[in-house]
């Protein structure tokens, strides 16, 4: 597909973070963006006061009259989340529209730009962010697809001012989308079981990151974490790179923590960088942070803008999010949903707030995940001094029989533990008078920050 023949780009799913990331980059490049979606939220509204026309009820009727008369130069684009009974993209199917999904999309895009996919069950967002942000500092320029909003720029679509720009773009391994992408430079953060709902099994979800590995152009160079080198990558000639927090071809020294702010020294065989300061707390961004330097330097940023870039870097939203921070109580908000995700940022917490009460909040995300990744998800919630428990979030799925947030919260081994509603929650919250509150999940749980947050002011 040749997108300089498209005029107009009507989107299914309008508000999804990285389906909005889209419409604003074809309303940049000069196209008539338009879609729908299911209800209104902050994106939707950042949309339509960028000019791009969005409704949210499902009817042919609703589509733009422009879309409707011909489709000729017309691209249709959805998202996998949309259910296959939508009455708008099956009549657009019908009338043979060209539709692609997001992903494809994306592979089409990056065709005609050099390109690098940030892949991984976990950290791939914020990695992304992170190179966007370092090659942005360092003066090369790029355009990044972020799948969350950046602290740096309040986007989620970092743009480009020249043709001839990089392509920064985070590989989502649901529904197998990051195998339209064939990058120059590639990183993998991690590769833990995940959307078993989509690949049935680990092995199946290891063999479509062995597969997009197997994409990455013959002269380009994948950056993996170390742990993951032996099993993904095997005895692919493809130039490689392991990193790590203390192993790996890419690793930190002398890692330490001053004032809530990581500082640790980058090594790469004779390639050094010492007294690098990251101010986003969490370990493993300290390791998504190797790796975005290591891609950075790649491409010809220089050492001091890498530091200043590094030092300046804030993050993305709900990813270690600080909502309060006073001498008696830290809030933070966090996307986490995996039980991998969720032990890593309790250990992290449990570091930066020694001796400190931490209370979790935990909004569980699809009721096939709570079932599979049971177990885990009581042993890492396990690490907080109390633990709160909110319904499970359905997302794409129907309620399976006998999965409720009540099978997490018989196994979860805490001094204090409770479910609630969310009617209840502030109160809840309250009543435990918490010192360091952690608000976790990737459903709506985002929705009762701000209210948690006036009520605890």
């Amino acid at each position: 597909m040749n997108l300089n023949d498209i005029h107009s780009v009507y989107f299914v799913g309008i508000g999804g973070i990285g389906m909005s990331a889209l419409a604003r980059w074809f309303k940049h490049n000069g196209k008539t963006v338009s879609g729908y979606d299911k209800t209104p939220t902050a994106l939707t509204n950042q949309l339509q006061s960028e000019g791009i026309e969005v409704h949210f009820e499902d009817t042919i009727e609703a589509i733009d009259d422009s879309i409707k008369l011909s489709r000729a130069g017309v691209l249709v684009v959805y998202t996998p989340a949309i259910p296959a009974s939508h009455q708008e993209l099956n009549w657009l199917r019908d009338n043979d529209y060209p539709v692609l999904k997001r992903s494809e999309v994306l592979g089409v895009i990056a065709q005609n730009m050099k390109s690098i996919a940030v892949a991984g069950t976990h950290g791939k967002t914020t990695t992304t962010s992170m190179i966007v942000h370092l090659l942005k500092t360092a003066g090369i320029d790029c355009i990044g697809f972020l799948g969350g909003i950046s602290a740096n720029y309040n986007t989620n679509m970092v743009l480009n001012e020249r043709d001839d720009s990089i392509a920064v773009i985070e590989a989502d391994e649901f529904d197998r989308s990051f195998l339209t992408l064939f990058p120059d430079v590639a990183v993998v953060t991690a590769a833990d079981a995940d959307h078993l709902d989509i690949y049935g099994s680990k092995n199946e979800l290891e063999d479509s990151f062995r597969q997009f590995i197997k994409q990455i152009k013959e002269s380009g160079h994948l950056f993996i974490k170390n742990e993951l080198s032996k099993e993904l990558v095997g005895e692919t000639i493809l130039g490689h790179t392991g990193y790590g927090l203390s192993e790996g071809g890419v690793r930190s020294e002398n890692l330490r923590i001053e004032n809530t702010s990581f500082i640790f020294d980058y090594r790469n065989g004779s390639k050094d960088i010492d007294g690098i300061q990251l101010n986003v707390p969490g370990y493993h961004n300290v390791e998504n942070m190797l790796a975005a330097i290591a891609v950075c330097r790649s491409l010809g940023a220089d050492d001091e803008s890498i530091k200043k870039g590094v030092r300046s870097y804030k993050g993305v939203k709900r990813r270690f999010e600080y909502i309060l921070k006073t001498e008696s109580l830290t809030f933070i908000d966090d996307y986490a949903h995996h039980p991998v995700e969720i032990e890593t940022l309790l250990r992290s917490v449990r570091d930066l707030f020694p001796g400190k009460k931490v209370t979790a909040v935990f909004q569980p995300h699809l009721f096939s995940r709570t079932r599979d990744f049971a177990a885990g998800f009581s042993e890492s919630l396990s690490l907080a001094d109390e633990v709160i428990l909110l319904d499970i979030y359905p997302a794409r799925e129907l309620p399976i029989d006998g999965v409720t947030s009540d099978i997490l919260l018989d196994a979860v081994d805490t001094d204090r533990k409770v479910k609630t509603t969310k009617q209840t929650l502030i109160k809840q919250i309250q009543e435990w008078e918490p010192e360091v509150l952690l608000t976790i999940g990737a459903g709506d749980i985002d929705k009762l920050v701000e209210p948690i947050k006036e009520a605890l002011s």
